[in-house]
């Protein structure tokens, strides 16, 4: 038995990787379990020395991946394509935009949707909340956190996946990345620490989105249904999401969590339609313009503000902007590794414009969709909607919208039905990508291992609400990002340093097998949900 269990993970894993992630992430679960305070106590001590002594990493760094980006564009290495010269794109530009939208929708934006707004609103970080210099600025905020930046940061990660992958044929995970610092080591320690800080990452950044959906979903039932909204519902909801995650797996992709993910995609925006037709539609539609206007207007002001001489800022910097870089940075392994993979035959240049313009100008409408109805009616209409918790705050704003009950009912039926099927997307799709994190970067691995992944991380999920709730869930993307923050930085420089190799000869691809080098049609991970 001893040697069948080795001989399947030198067969089917990256050993160092694969056995390293899972022990560390098991005792993390065995102590949130055994040790519940302790660890409550733990997370917040750590997420108070991470934001104080290392908050201007996070600043800094995120900004310089949107740099290192756009100075891409303009450089003569925008047109090296991601895969040999002769290589052409393997989707329609209007199949390629299309999943690169569903790639930003997800929890994050159906759960902060109207709550991240409402929140700028009431408690700005500088000047008085509830006016209308207030509404402008929230709506700014809410556009930084999830603009540019965070898509800058997939970029980083995904350009680098794409092109040591599909051009030098080196196989798909983060180390290969390093191929021009490191040589073949990326096959040796150095590399496997890599992937590592990758797993841990994307599993702690989906126990992130998978917390916050459970809280969302739990709110939508306590407000529907009367279900009490307590932690040991958010629990019982992740393990049956879980236990319908599991199931999509032994199912397969394109039986089961493909069609979901689009059945998904389409219930989102008729969500989006109906508040948008029956909510102010006029004030939608003028403060779309005015959101982007003022957004970039204000970037390079923004990007930097450090509150250094202003303790509440510091504060409301440290829960929002903080958490919101490193679960972005936690989440680049699993969104990089997704885009790389619909990428291949794409330019350097159509990558970056197409990454930053089809989900950034997605995540826009959508909040000026949400975020401005919820504005207007509380500075025009009854109001309420400020004083609602995060996870219930949509379904506040659709029982205020001017139509009949019933329809409000039903559009929230909608919500939660999104929320559920991002939950069951998300999980099936990041324990694919943490699959193939920690087997050497096989694209199809074994279905049983993709089980594996998917119950740890309902069980990193349960264990987070049960040590704090939304903090430890902040916590713990804060505390994962910080180290694949380094890692990312390095990266820009690597990968710079490849293209460079451009300039005296072309690189063709090295040996490697067709899968490795042009991804199967039919294969492939749904749509990541944030």
């Amino acid at each position: 038995m001893r040697e069948t269990a080795r001989t399947y993970l030198e067969e089917h894993t990256n050993p160092p990787v694969f056995i390293i992630s899972a022990v560390v992430i098991l005792a993390f679960v065995a102590a949130g379990v055994l040790f519940t305070g302790p660890t409550e106590t733990a997370a917040s001590a750590l997420q108070g020395f991470i934001t104080t002594y290392f908050g201007w990493f996070y600043i800094i760094s995120v900004s310089v991946f949107l740099l290192f980006a756009v100075a891409l564009l303009f450089t003569r290495y925008g047109g090296v394509r991601l895969g040999p010269d002769d290589s052409r794109p393997q989707f329609s530009t209007m199949s390629w935009f299309a999943m690169l939208f569903t790639a930003g929708m997800g929890i994050g934006l159906v759960y902060f949707g109207v709550a991240e707004p409402m929140a700028h609103f009431t408690s700005p970080p500088v000047g008085q909340g509830r006016t209308d210099a207030a509404a402008r600025e929230a709506m700014n905020l809410t556009f930084f956190h999830w603009g540019l930046h965070p898509w800058a940061v997939y970029i980083v990660l995904g350009l680098s996946l794409a092109y040591f992958s599909f051009r030098r044929g080196l196989p798909l995970r983060p180390a290969a990345a390093f191929h021009p610092l490191l040589g073949d080591k990326i096959y040796g320690p150095i590399g496997h620490l890599v992937d590592i800080l990758a797993v841990f990452g994307t599993l702690f950044g989906l126990a992130t989105s998978l917390g916050i959906g459970a809280q969302q979903i739990s709110a939508g039932l306590a407000t529907l249904f009367g279900v009490p909204a307590t932690t040991g519902t958010q629990v019982l909801i992740v393990g049956i999401i879980t236990a319908v995650a599991v199931t999509s797996v032994m199912l397969g992709i394109d039986r089961g969590i493909r069609r979901l993910a689009l059945i998904n995609m389409w219930l989102a925006v008729a969500l989006a339609l109906f508040v948008f037709v029956v909510g102010p539609t006029l004030f939608i539609t003028d403060s779309f313009a005015g959101n982007i206007g003022y957004y970039l207007q204000n970037l390079v002001v923004t990007s930097f503000n450090m509150f250094s001489l202003d303790q509440a800022g510091q504060e409301w910097q440290s829960g929002w902007t903080l958490f919101y870089w490193g679960w972005w940075i936690s989440w680049s392994p699993f969104v990089g590794l997704f885009i790389a993979r619909i990428s291949y035959g794409r330019t350097v240049r159509q990558f970056i414009t197409g990454t930053l313009l089809a989900p950034v100008g997605a995540s826009f409408v959508w909040f000026t969709v949400f975020g401005d109805t919820a504005l207007y009616l509380e500075l025009f209409g009854e109001g309420g909607i400020a004083g609602a918790s995060s996870s219930n705050a949509l379904f506040v704003l659709l029982q205020q919208l001017p139509v009949a009950s019933a329809l409000s009912v039903l559009a929230s039926v909608v919500g939660i039905v999104v929320v559920v099927l991002f939950f069951a997307t998300s999980s099936d799709s990041g324990s694919l990508v943490v699959d193939i994190l920690t087997n050497g970067g096989d694209p199809d691995p074994v279905w049983k291992q993709r089980m594996f992944w998917a119950v740890l991380e309902g069980f990193v999920a349960a264990v987070l609400l049960l040590v704090g709730g939304l903090t430890a869930l902040q916590t713990a993307s804060i505390t994962a990002g910080l180290p694949f923050a380094v890692v990312l930085c390095v990266m820009c420089y690597s990968l710079y340093r490849g293209l460079q190799e451009e300039e005296s000869a072309p690189v063709p691809p090295q040996p490697a097998d067709e899968r490795r080098r042009e991804p199967a049609r039919s294969q492939g991970s749904p749509a990541p949900g944030m």
